[in-house]
């Protein structure tokens, strides 16, 4: 089996070739190709993937390539991981929005309208690819905005594209956990957008376990979600919340951390990741080893700023793992092996929430097999999460019409439709500041 990964030059990668390498099980993938625009990159990646592979007799090949339509051919699954404009592409969206007093996270807010206005173009041309070169692929996308990016994928390749992410899995770990249960055996009650969820109730055994957490100060503040929103208001919501509704519940203090820290997200990254390029590439030791000590770092510091403005310390160990390629490789055995499973993932809604359009992509429980992914009946969200989630499924669409459409008013107007910018006149604003350092959106006219 073929696995194609877009992005193949990405930081992330080996936690995917990592998770490959513990399947052992009949119908595993047995070839790798890596695709990425930058060569060096991928030499990078590869020589980490190298290191990895030498530890497990019959490990899937990886080649490598520039090539698009070349990567594609005769893949059986694609996993798309791209990041249009690169790591200073996310700084730049950070920087204009905070210049302007309003969040630039990379899929909150303005940060993620930028980022959507120049990804989705490229992904589009993906999908279309795909469509003709591989038409029996699966495509697996992790591109972020996840939720955006996966729906105007959709629309050419319907339900044979599936978007991921570790955050709803994390939560529900993190959840089942504190309570003594099993994560492997417990349903998790979640439904809303991607980074736009809540925990509405987690199941073992058939008994909801989640007003047991709510009833206890001590438990509910002793993990991630409790230090970070606080007990008094988890219990006023009834749910457990995804830590990304950190910027909408304390969006002026998250605001006012970012415009205070050294340096951004974003810059952060960036500066961590060339100097982990440079220094492989100038390397003769062990490039797992400098990707191990760079993976760490980057995990401790993952929405440092958001802690530090709660005050709720540093991550507990149990959460530096990660866990997408967990789930994507899940998504692909129970795809390709028809192993039935329960995952929560981004698809078209059908007719799961009803305040929603049946093409409109969600983040949800879905039962997976050898057809694709299901999404399971879910009850109605409460109207203040109905409220957010309609508010911010507009603006994506806005942003797919902009995209489509290259009209400079109608991606004003996405910025405008935002809750997190209060001004259109700040709208129109960060569309010329993004215009402005933004390439990838000289289309916008």
């Amino acid at each position: 089996m073929k696995l194609t990964i877009l992005g193949g030059g990405g930081f992330r990668v080996p936690l995917v070739y990592g998770a490959l390498l513990g399947d052992r099980g009949e119908g595993r993938v047995g070839e790798v190709v890596l695709h990425d625009l930058d060569a060096g990159r991928l030499s990078a990646v590869t020589r980490v993937l190298a290191e990895q592979a030498a530890r497990v007799a019959d490990a899937p090949t990886v080649t490598a390539t520039t090539d698009l339509d070349e990567a594609l051919r005769g893949a059986d699954f694609v996993f798309s991981a791209i990041r249009v404009g690169g790591l200073q592409g996310r700084a730049d969206d950070e920087r204009v929005a905070l210049a302007e007093g309003v969040l630039g996270q990379e899929t909150v807010g303005a940060g993620g309208i930028a980022y959507g206005l120049r990804t989705v173009p490229v992904a589009v041309e993906i999908a279309r690819r795909v469509a003709r070169l591989a038409p029996d692929a699966w495509v697996i996308n992790f591109t972020n905005p996840a939720g955006l990016v996966t729906e105007a994928m959709s629309r050419h390749l319907g339900d044979r594209v599936i978007g991921i992410c570790d955050s709803p899995v994390g939560l529900g770990r993190r959840i089942a956990r504190v309570l003594g249960a099993n994560p492997k055996e417990a349903w998790i009650d979640y439904v809303g957008l991607n980074h736009l969820g809540w925990v509405r109730g987690l199941h073992v055994a058939g008994r909801d376990e989640l007003p047991r957490l709510l009833a206890d100060p001590d438990l509910l503040g002793s993990f991630e979600e409790g230090k970070l929103f606080g007990t008094d208001w988890l219990r006023s919501l009834g749910a457990i919340p995804n830590e990304y509704l950190h910027y909408y519940y304390f969006n002026r203090e998250a605001v006012r951390a970012y415009q205070q820290a050294e340096r951004t997200r974003g810059a952060f990254l960036r500066d961590q990741q060339a100097g982990f390029y440079e220094q492989v590439g100038r390397s003769d030791g062990s490039a797992l080893e400098i990707w191990d000590r760079t993976r760490a770092e980057r995990e401790a510091t993952y929405m440092a700023e958001n802690r530090e403005t709660a005050g709720a310390g540093e991550r507990d160990a149990d959460d530096l793992s990660g866990g997408y390629e967990k789930v994507a490789l899940a998504l692909m055995r129970a795809i390709a092996r028809d192993e039935r499973t329960t995952l929560i993932l981004n698809v078209r809604n059908r007719t799961t929430l009803s305040v929603l359009d049946s093409e409109a992509v969600i983040e949800v429980p879905c039962l997976v097999d050898a057809n694709g992914a299901h999404p399971v009946a879910v009850d109605p969200l409460p109207g203040h999460a109905t409220g957010l989630v309609c508010a911010v499924k507009a603006v994506e669409r806005e942003v797919l019409a902009a995209a489509e459409s290259g009209s400079r008013a109608t991606a004003a107007k996405a910025f405008a439709l935002h809750p997190l910018v209060d001004s259109v006149n700040v709208a129109r604003r960060l569309v010329e500041g993004y215009t402005a350092v933004h390439p990838g959106l000289a289309y916008l006219r």
